[in-house]
C-alpha cells in the first residue's frame, strides 16, 4: 500500500537481524523533493 514502504523496509531489516544474529541495521528512504531519512535500529 502507498506509504507502507518504510514499514516494509524496517520489517525486513528486523528479520535479517534476527536471521543473521547481527545487532545493528540501517534503513534509509528517499522521500522525494530531494529529501531523505535514515534510521539505525539495534537489537538489545
Amino acid at each position: 500500500p502507498l506509504g507502507a514502504t518504510g514499514v516494509i523496509i524496517l520489517g525486513t531489516a528486523l528479520e535479517e537481524l534476527e536471521r543473521t544474529g547481527k545487532s545493528t541495521a540501517l534503513a534509509s528512504l528517499c522521500v522525494g523533493g530531494g529529501m531523505a531519512t535514515a534510521t539505525i535500529i539495534e537489537r538489545v
